[in-house]
């Protein structure tokens, strides 16, 4: 007698990412620090151009992408025949291991790092192989090395980390590929480079250049402030780019993502406005968080990992619990270790105040905030 289909066993345990929390209990009006989006949101060209392209949604996206392509070739200095565009870099990040693992190989990542890792993996049946961060809470190259076995297929490096927001500098990255055997690919996942100010990052384009087992990603859903659009891209080398092209879907970048994201890569001035307010409020969040007594993580990143104490009534969870409260949505991130930490956003000016203001009293220990 039939019982249904059963899935492979490595779905069947697979835990789903959890994004962000985007609404409170109960609940009403909030302030949304939690999912890492742009403080200042898109730009208006790339408002415009999705509403330009409306007029056309019943024709199919370019499947290749080609204006986009360009235009990232062009903002970057590429080869637009070795960029491979995705819905969302998570997509791209997904089809490499798609190309290069099977059940039983393995993919090494951060045990802090990008949540998707483990969930691409185990969703393939390989393993994923979590290796401790650094003292500094950037990745840990010598780790990451002692972790590669004969069934180490990928290793991917978010730099800037995420949830952290350290940056390993370009040095180590460097000496990382270096120690990689040539089969293993290297994935150099650059979500947060527009936010780094640190001039030791590079973002891997020349490593690429001159690799075979290098690819680096990057996103429109941080900065740019496109993430309702899911757009991603991908340098490659020649082949892998092909592999890339061969596996992904036709049509996976549709038409108002496109146009967007060719419209804010010609807006200079927004990303630019966008760069110096992330810098601006997030040294600014560090200082006011670190004056409230609490240890923030140096980051690069358009967030910042804030250490609570385990004290009763002052942890990380008080802490998250008290900002819902008040109607201020951040991450917390138990299910990778970081129980005591809270992720929270760079936003706005007035969300970075009525935060720093929040949790100032909550570490003088306030309970409720009154109304009025």
């Amino acid at each position: 007698m039939s019982t249904g289909p059963t899935p492979n066993p490595w779905i069947a345990d697979l835990a789903p990412y959890k994004p962000g929390r985007a609404r409170r209990a109960g609940g009403g009006p909030v302030e949304k620090l939690s999912a890492n989006e742009a403080a200042l949101g898109p730009s208006p060209k790339a408002v415009a151009a999705v509403e330009a392209a409306a007029e056309d949604l019943w024709h199919y996206p370019d499947p290749g992408a080609a204006h986009l392509r360009a235009a990232i070739a062009e903002a970057h200095g590429l080869d637009a025949d070795r960029i491979v565009c995705g819905a969302g870099s998570d997509e791209l990040l997904s089809l490499l291991a798609h190309i290069f693992a099977k059940p039983g190989d393995e993919i090494v990542h951060s045990q802090y790092g990008f949540a998707m890792y483990p969930v691409i993996a185990r969703g393939l049946g390989a393993r994923a192989v979590p290796v401790a961060n650094a003292a500094t809470l950037a990745a840990d190259v010598d780790g990451l090395l002692a972790a590669v076995t004969e069934r180490t297929r990928l290793v991917y490096l978010d730099n800037p980390n995420n949830p952290t927001g350290a940056m390993l500098p370009w040095d180590e990255v460097a000496r990382l590929h270096r120690g990689l055997p040539g089969d293993v690919i290297l994935v150099l996942d650059g979500a947060y480079a527009e936010a780094v100010t640190d001039p030791a990052y590079e973002a891997g384009a020349a490593l690429v250049d001159a690799a075979d087992n290098v690819v680096m990603s990057r996103t429109f859903s941080k900065l740019y402030g496109l993430a309702g659009l899911r757009l991603g891209w991908a340098y490659a080398p020649p082949a892998i780019a092909d592999w890339l092209n061969r596996l992904r879907p036709p049509f996976n970048v549709n038409t108002t993502a496109q146009a967007a994201g060719v419209a804010a890569l010609s807006d200079r001035d927004h990303l630019a406005r966008a760069r110096d307010h992330n810098s601006r409020w997030r040294a600014w969040l560090t200082a006011a968080l670190m004056a409230a007594g609490i240890e923030v993580v140096p980051s690069q990143t358009n967030f910042v990992l804030a250490r609570f104490p385990r004290a009763a009534g002052r942890t990380a969870k008080d802490a998250l619990d008290f900002l819902a409260d008040n109607g201020v949505l951040v991450r917390w991130l138990p299910e990778q270790g970081l129980e005591d930490c809270l992720r929270i956003t760079v936003g706005t000016e007035q969300q970075m105040h009525a935060l720093a203001e929040l949790l100032a009293m909550f570490m003088e220990g306030w309970t409720q905030v009154a109304e009025g």
